[in-house]
Parts: structure tokens; C-alpha cells; sequence
């Protein structure tokens, strides 16, 4: 059955205010993490006057509601999140955070407030739907592993008798043009990892290196070397992102430390170049150090895994957009982002994608407007009906009888 496209949006249009002032509630009560009592109070709420089955997380304040079509068949899932970031916020906006230190700077309180009003429009043909919706509001996000709780705790078994056959999420940019929607097949987000090295020197007094063993210049060499490893080891179609963000060391001018403490992040596009990369940056901390007659300790915690679009449902992303926002406006990814998503453990189980909505505000160019996780980021509201009806057109294009 063809998605009545330009009836979708035309509805989600109609019913802009209320997902404007659901996304402008969300956005002045931010809440960080796993545990986000009054967002999933809001949420619950929305879904309320809803045909919609909810259960709640027991480790986590996660919402899963089931919306069950006019007949049986397979099911589609469609993910939001709702957490915030630790960002004050310094936008102005007349419903900025009212929460020190917290504000929702990735636009999941946009991604919130689409997903329910999808859930409004799906609800209203629920006829065109043979199988199932099911909605995932997921805390956690930023770097808590909240999607990953959620499958634990059997989100793919929402409807025990009909498994999740594909599913699907969207994300707003603010430097991306406002209104376009862009995928890709493949990697759409990489993994990310998390190193610490610790060099392990002797102190002394700054007068007297010979007489210590410093760690502060062998850090250095450590940084330098890892940007080299880079460069030389990964292949440039098979890409690797080493950065050191944190380096600390000593107290004071005259007293040289007995250690040096690095951090950093790893991001890449394959497990084969992840598993390569981050054993590199532990050989390189190792022998560098080894050079000046010092140890390291090191840690690696391991983030989320790539965003790997299914190559067919990315290709469904761009037929079912085209319908919905125009084919000049629904465009291949040219690039993956290097950014991680935590979406990326329901691909690791289902077929689905990630598509991106660029909502770059009004006045301002994608280029220099403030980027996602800025204290400055501001979103255009406009592309709320668009995104709603995206995620609605996805559960159709899958469903529809």
C-alpha cells in the first residue's frame, strides 16, 4: 500500500503545537543518566489517552509502548531517547532549562516529542497497520548504555509472538540543513572507546632530572606518537580517531611528578580496526615508556559499537523521506559521523537505520551555528511535524497492508 505521504505530514502539521509544547516542557526539565522520573512521568502521561500497551524499565526509567494494527503480523520498532547532557544552558531561550547544569543539548527532547507525535498519527491508521509498533523511550543515551539495558531487559520481546523485523531512529542535527533528512548504508556512527595510560616515573627535584625519572616528557612523546600510529596504521578508507583529551601531571614549578595520566577516546568504523587500534595505543604508551626506562598502567573501556545501517531499510529511509519532505531533500550521507549512538545495539540485533534531520535554526548556517552538545545549541522546531511523520511513514512503509 503507497504511504499517504502528503496526508501524513499534513497531519502532523495540524498537530504541530502540541509536539512543540511537548518538546518545550521536556526541554526545561532536563534529566541526566539512567533514572529520569519526571520525563518518564511526561512520557506516560502523553501516552495515556493512547491504544497504546506501556511497560516501564526495572533498571531503568525506560517506557515501551505497543501499538497493535488492525490484524497480526511482524513488528517494527522505533526508538527515541530522552535524556539530557551536564551542560548548563546559555541559549535564552523562554524555555530553557530551569535545571543547573543540565540541558537537553543533543535534541533528544525533539526526538521525544516526535516519537509521541508519530505515535498520534499511527494511532489514527491504525487500519494501514498489519503487526505492531513498538515505541522505545530509552534513557541513558549519553553514554550510558541505556539501549543496551532495554534489549536486557527484553525489548525485542514485546509482542512475544511477532518478532521485531526492522527498526528505525532519528536524530537532529543543528549544523545540518534544516529540513533534510541524510543516510547511508553502512556505517552511519562509529564506536567509541574510552583509553587511560598512567606513566609511572620517580620524582625529584625540577633542578635535578638526571636524578628522577620524568614522566611529564615522555607523556608528551606518548601523544605525539599515538597521532603518528594513526596516521600510519589505519587505512584511509578504514578510518581510526585517536584524540588525547586530558593530561595531567605534577602539582607545582620545582617537583618533577612520579606520574603522568592521559585519557582519551577512540572512534572507528569496523570491529576489525577497533580491536587493532586500541591494542596499537596500548603498545605505543608501553614502549615509548620503555624507551625511558618507565611503565605505564592502562585501562580501556569499551563504548558503544559501530551504527551500521542495514543497506535495504537505508534505501526504504530514502524512498519513504523522498515521499515525505521531497528527493531533493533526502539525501546519501556522504560521510559517517564519528560520533557513537547507543541505537547501535538494536542493529547489532535487528535490520533497521539511523537517519539524521538537519534542524539548523532560522537566520543561522549549518556551517558556523552552534553544534549538538554546544551550551549555545538552538534547534528548529519547524522540522518537528516532518520528523514525526517520518518515524509514523517507517512503521507504515514496514506494516502497511
Amino acid at each position: 500500500m503507497p504511504i499517504p505521504a502528503a496526508d501524513l505530514l499534513a497531519a502532523a502539521r495540524a498537530d504541530a503545537d502540541r509536539t512543540v509544547d511537548l518538546r518545550r516542557r521536556l526541554h526545561r526539565t532536563p534529566e541526566l543518566g539512567l533514572h529520569l522520573p519526571r520525563t518518564q512521568a511526561t512520557v506516560l502521561e502523553e501516552l495515556a489517552g493512547l491504544p497504546v500497551e506501556v511497560t516501564t524499565g526495572t533498571s531503568t526509567t525506560s517506557v515501551v509502548g505497543v501499538l497493535r494494527g488492525a490484524r497480526p503480523g511482524p513488528t517494527c520498532l522505533l526508538r527515541a531517547d530522552m535524556d539530557a547532557l551536564p551542560v548548563h544552558e546559555d541559549t535564552g531561550l523562554p524555555f530553557a532549562s530551569e535545571v543547573p547544569g543540565a540541558m537537553h543539548a543533543c535534541g533528544h527532547d525533539l526526538h521525544t516529542a516526535m516519537l509521541l507525535g508519530a505515535a498520534r498519527l499511527l494511532t489514527e491508521r491504525r487500519d494501514e497497520i498489519v503487526g505492531q509498533v513498538v515505541l522505545m523511550l530509552q534513557p541513558g543515551e549519553e553514554g550510558f548504555h541505556g539501549a543496551r539495558y532495554m534489549l536486557e531487559e527484553g525489548l525485542l520481546d514485546a509482542v512475544p509472538e511477532a518478532p521485531v523485523v526492522g527498526a528505525f531512529a532519528l536524530h537532529v542535527f543543528a549544523n545540518q540543513p534544516s529540513g533534510v533528512v541524510s543516510v547511508r548504508p553502512g556505517p552511519m556512527m562509529a564506536a567509541a572507546d574510552h583509553w587511560e595510560v598512567t606513566v609511572r616515573g620517580r620524582g625529584g627535584h625540577a633542578s635535578m632530572p638526571h636524578a628522577a625519572a620524568d614522566p611529564v616528557p615522555v607523556a608528551a612523546e606518548i601523544v605525539l606518537a599515538l597521532q603518528a600510529m594513526v596516521t600510519r596504521r589505519a587505512p584511509v578508507f578504514d578510518p581510526a580517531v585517536v584524540t588525547v583529551a586530558n593530561l595531567v601531571a605534577g602539582s607545582t614549578d620545582n617537583v618533577i611528578p612520579d606520574t603522568a595520566y592521559l585519557q582519551g577516546t577512540i572512534r572507528t568504523l569496523s570491529p576489525e580496526r577497533r580491536a587493532d587500534v586500541v591494542a596499537s595505543v596500548r603498545r605505543v604508551a608501553t614502549h615509548v615508556a620503555a624507551a625511558h626506562d618507565m611503565e605505564i598502567d592502562f585501562v580501556h573501556q569499551q563504548g558503544y559499537p559501530v551504527t551500521d545501517n542495514d543497506p535495504a531499510v537505508a534505501d526504504r529511509v530514502l524512498a519513504v523521506a523522498g515521499e515525505l519532505v521531497g528527493p531533493e531533500r533526502s539525501v546519501v550521507a556522504a560521510e559517517p559521523l564519528m560520533g557513537a549512538e547507543d541505537f547501535a545495539y538494536v542493529l547489532q540485533r535487528v535490520p533497521g537505520a539511523m537517519a539524521f534531520l538537519g534542524a539548523c535554526p532560522p537566520g543561522a548556517e549549518p556551517e558556523t551555528a552552534a553544534g549538538n552538545h554546544s551550551n549555545l545549541v538552538v534547534f528548529d522546531e519547524d522540522v518537528l511535524p516532518a520528523g514525526a511523520a517520518l518515524y509514523a511513514a517507517m512503521a507504515l512503509d514496514t506494516l502497511g497492508g
